[in-house]
């Protein structure tokens, strides 16, 4: 029994250091990381995991469902689509043509309305406030200087950075761009209560506008710029200019770093469902315009959707980019295998949602489950019955 109590003190004292040493080299962070990912089963954020963090709601008005094509789920899915969706843990998967659902399934538990979170589709979404900012004149324009929302940056080029080298992923900000490293800076964003602190303390260290390079910490920053300017949270601002006016059938409830006046975790943690996260591919399918109506600048969709830099094809601003099977493609994308995946051409929108993303290669810039999801739903559509086809 005294053996017993004298191993339980010293776990105590071991415990008290731990903590306390944490505290002392600004990983503290780390304690809610512990609370919400491992001691819930996983290594990394999951799809649910916004029940375990503030959010801030992101309110609709009048929903505007999703028409069903008349053969609606009447093609099955392929052997491989569904050997994959098997593998990658898929929970959701759509095919969107011509404007109304052909095909729609779901998996392990997950519904139509089920939230979860974007994980970096959501950049997306901060890009598209930045371009209603800049229609809405609160920005100049792409060109404007970041430091004049922000006059707290610092660096050796803080001065020379645009909003438009944040949304396009060229800032030239001192990053580590890791997921699953616990003293990674992009770690502890995702845990820390104050990132508007954290954001300031971090260095441009490099020219920005230069080249590609994908850092979390742009889109945060932005959406620091775009709180500065506007005036409003940014998750009330795309309530307003796009959540609203697209008629999402469910309100949307984005993560924020602490309950009291919090930032938006704005590269991630954007939540919601397949239906409505689709509602960005079809405003950018149809250049800023909304069943006719003007929500988005389409000069600013047009910029969006193509290459900054030459050496970089597979990225605009905030939306990534593919020429694939002789179509341009562009798509959102998050960290497990998210997707809304927009092919203008065939008035086509594919969005996939699942636990596990596909191998991503250094040598190609689009893992390997996006080559799935599209030849299959191409390998699906032509199995449908030319009576139905010549419908839309």
């Amino acid at each position: 029994m005294k053996f017993i109590w004298k191993a339980t003190k010293i776990l105590f004292v071991l415990i008290i250091i731990l903590i306390a040493g944490l505290y002392l080299t600004n990983t503290s962070y780390l304690i809610k990381a512990v609370k919400t990912i491992y001691l819930n089963g996983y290594k990394t954020a999951f799809l649910d995991d916004y029940k375990y963090f503030d959010t801030r709601k992101v309110d609709t008005s009048s929903a505007q469902p999703w028409p069903l094509a008349i053969d609606y789920n009447t093609v099955e899915e392929t052997s491989e689509l569904l050997k994959n969706h098997t593998n990658l843990q898929t929970i959701a998967y759509l095919i969107i043509k011509d404007d109304s659902i052909w095909h729609e399934s779901y998996f392990d538990g997950y519904t139509k309305d089920s939230q979860t979170n974007s994980f970096s589709m959501s950049k997306s979404i901060t890009s598209a406030a930045l371009g209603k900012a800049i229609q809405e004149g609160y920005i100049k324009n792409l060109d404007q200087k970041a430091i004049d929302f922000l006059p707290n940056m610092q660096g050796p080029f803080a001065k020379d950075l645009t909003v438009g080298d944040l949304s396009s992923m060229s800032s030239g900000l001192k990053w580590d761009e890791r997921y699953s490293a616990p003293t990674s800076v992009t770690t502890k964003a995702y845990f820390y209560e104050d990132l508007n602190e954290m954001m300031l303390e971090l260095p441009i260290e490099s020219k920005p506008g230069q080249k590609f390079e994908y850092k979390s910490g742009d889109t945060e920053l932005l959406a620091m710029v775009l709180e500065k300017a506007t005036g409003q949270k940014l998750s009330h601002y795309v309530s307003d200019k796009f959540w609203k006016p697209m008629g999402a059938e469910n309100p949307a409830y984005w993560q924020i770093d602490s309950e009291a006046n919090g930032v938006e975790k704005a590269y991630c943690c954007f939540t919601s469902n397949a239906r409505d996260f689709a509602r960005f591919g079809k405003l950018y399918k149809d250049f800023g315009k909304w069943n006719g109506e003007k929500i988005l600048d389409s000069t600013f969709v047009a910029l969006s959707i193509k290459p900054r830099f030459k050496d970089a094809p597979q990225y605009g601003y905030g939306w990534w980019l593919h020429h694939y099977l002789n179509k341009k493609i562009f798509y959102m994308r998050g960290h497990l295998g998210q997707f809304v995946i927009v092919i203008p051409e065939d008035n086509l929108i594919i969005v996939r949602l699942g636990h596990i993303k596909g191998l991503q290669t250094e040598t190609d810039a689009h893992s390997n489950d996006f080559y799935v999801y599209v030849n299959e739903a191409y390998k699906m559509l032509k199995k449908r019955k030319p009576m139905y086809a010549n419908q839309n």
